[in-house]
């Protein structure tokens, strides 16, 4: 097995991202799989860091990727940012994601971490890991 399927399920979680319009509303729109230089909103969703591992059985070839999305937000307290990343995890655990390439066998959250980062811990982010199982066709 290859990393081959591993765009095509990048674009597939953005796209879910996009198109769910609680995480719309919630964000702003700022949803990025690369955030933009320069001025960014108080609140926004990123794509964040994977790891991927061969996963093929006799069924046929798999692999199994472990990725982040990450909720930032300057907002004060951590209310607003664990609202949206409930709501991140509510439009990703589970969906039945269509991809460019291959076939999502399951898509399932795996844990959550928030902290404070930046100058004073001005900022919040947490970090949303899921775990999916693809196939390749």
């Amino acid at each position: 097995m290859s990393y081959g399927v591993s765009a095509a399920l990048q674009a597939a979680v953005f796209q879910q991202l996009v198109a769910d319009a609680q995480v719309g509303t919630l964000s702003g729109g700022a949803i990025y799989d690369a955030v933009p230089s320069g001025t960014v909103p108080q609140t926004y969703v990123t794509l964040g860091p994977e790891e991927v591992r061969e996963a093929s059985d006799k069924t046929g070839q798999g692999t199994l990727h472990r990725f982040t999305v990450s909720v930032v937000s300057e907002a004060a307290g951590f209310g607003a940012a664990k609202t949206l990343a409930g709501t991140v995890c509510d439009a990703l655990d589970g969906a039945p994601l269509t991809l460019d390439r291959g076939r999502l066998v399951g898509l399932w959250f795996e844990r959550a971490s928030a902290r404070r980062t930046g100058t004073g811990g001005a900022i919040r982010q947490i970090d949303l890991r899921f775990r999916a199982r693809v196939e390749d066709n």
